[in-house]
Order: C-alpha cells, then structure tokens, then sequence
C-alpha cells in the first residue's frame, strides 16, 4: 500500500446516492480520488463539482464497466481500495415465484459483488501493492426477514465471499471485509415513510426505535466512516471480518419486521 499521505484512488459501486454516495463524499473529504459507478446515470450528476471524483454510468455486473472505473482510478492514483456497495431491493418468495425468478434476483445482488471484487483483486496483484475490499451486506444475510429470500440469500453470499477472499488473497496483501448493514436513512427509507403517510410513519420509526439499542436508524455518514476505516491503513490487521454497522439490531434479535406473503 502507498504511504497514507500519498494520494490514493478508489472506486465504489452504486455510488450515487444513499449509502454509496455518503462513501463517496467520505473518501473524497478524506483526500481520496473517487470513481463512482451508477446504474442511473442521473444520480451522478453532483460529482460535476468534485474534480477528485469521476462518474461512470453502467451496471457494476459489467466487468466492461468495472474495468473502465478501474482504469479511470488508477490514472488518477494508485488504486487502493474498493466498495461493492451496488443492490437492488426485490422481495420474491418460493411459493409464489418462479425458481428462476427467485435465481435471477440472487444473481442481480450477487454479481456484482463478484465482478467487482474480480476486477479489484486482479488489478491489486497486478499492480503488487496490495489492497482493500469492502462489501456491503445486510443483518439479513444472518436473520432472515421474510418474502426477502433472494436478497438474503445473495447477503449471504457476499458474506461468504468476503472470507473465501480474505483467505486466498491475505498473503498477497488484499484484505476483504464486510459490513452488515441495519436499517438506514437513505433516499429509499425517506420514500417508503413518505408513502404510508404521517400516521404509518410515526409508527415505523417507533417499531424501528425499538429493534434498535441505540433507539433510531442509522445514518449513511456513520456506515461510511466504518467502511472509510475499513478502507484505511488504521484496519492493516482487519481482514475476513463482517462488522455490523446496524445499532445492535442483530444483537438484541427482537425483528418483527416482516413483508406480505
């Protein structure tokens, strides 16, 4: 890795808004160059008036457009670190879906875990310096929320991929951690409160004030500064871990949430 005061570049997937744009912002307050990739070329419109910063407008389950962030980073800076933050939230149950239905949605959360990681590993050994992975899971990969199978079970893969990674690439210098996100106010959380109206409103934040020990949602800031350190020279023994970043949700395990089935 480069000396932590020389200039770094990185690259995040779904990084225009929500949680992947506060990563963004985080990265690039902290001297970091930032290649962003989003599927809706609209949401990166705001890197305009970062010059640190570059947007690249396709699927993160593109290895072309993986590829292209990647080079677009290390013309910038040496590439150190890599967030697949990239989702798409489709609930689908057995019963009701098709199987392959069901798999198409696994595959669209997993991809592009996979593809960035791929492309991030082969361009840290290729460049001999090391580097870092981090992926964006959900307390779902570990409790279930139901009419959610596919999303959990992709969550649950990346998981999985996180350690499958961190043991083969550590001794080359990669480190791949993960961070399994709780309920958090993004764009989308603000959108489904906005829709049950004032009423279904108050009581979602109070049934969420109450799976929570910390007594609320959290905030995509505090995510990014976990996943900032995750990314950092301050995390060079951290490797093969998931952290939860989801204010004791997982640890008190009292989730009534559940979907229409």
């Amino acid at each position: 890795m480069p000396p932590a005061s020389a200039p770094r570049s990185f690259v995040v997937t779904g990084g225009g808004r929500g949680v992947g744009r506060a990563v963004v912002e985080r990265l690039l307050r902290d001297g970091g160059h930032v290649v962003a990739i989003e599927l809706d070329a609209g949401t990166l419109d705001w890197l305009a008036a970062h010059p640190s910063a570059i947007g690249v407008a396709g699927s993160a389950a593109d290895e072309a457009v993986t590829e292209e962030a990647a080079d677009r980073a290390e013309h910038a800076a040496p590439l150190t670190g890599w967030v697949n933050n990239a989702a798409v939230f489709r609930d689908a149950s057995v019963h009701s879906a098709p199987a392959r239905e069901v798999l198409d949605l696994v595959h669209t959360n997993l991809a592009p875990a996979v593809v960035g990681a791929t492309t991030a590993v082969r361009r840290f050994l290729a460049a001999g310096t090391g580097g870092s992975i981090v992926n964006v899971s959900s307390h779902q990969a570990k409790r279930a929320v139901p009419g959610c199978t596919p999303y959990v079970t992709a969550k649950a893969a990346i998981e999985g991929l996180t350690r499958a990674l961190a043991v083969e690439y550590g001794p080359r210098g990669v480190r791949v951690n993960a961070v399994a996100l709780g309920s958090i106010a993004t764009e989308r959380y603000a959108a489904y409160l906005d829709g049950l109206g004032p009423d279904g409103a108050a009581h979602v934040e109070e049934e969420m004030g109450r799976i929570h020990p910390l007594g609320r949602v959290g905030t995509a800031a505090e995510v990014a500064s976990v996943i900032a350190h995750l990314l950092s020279d301050d995390a060079a023994y951290v490797t093969g871990a998931t952290i939860p970043v989801d204010g004791g949700r997982s640890v008190l395990a009292r989730d009534p949430e559940a979907h229409d089935t």
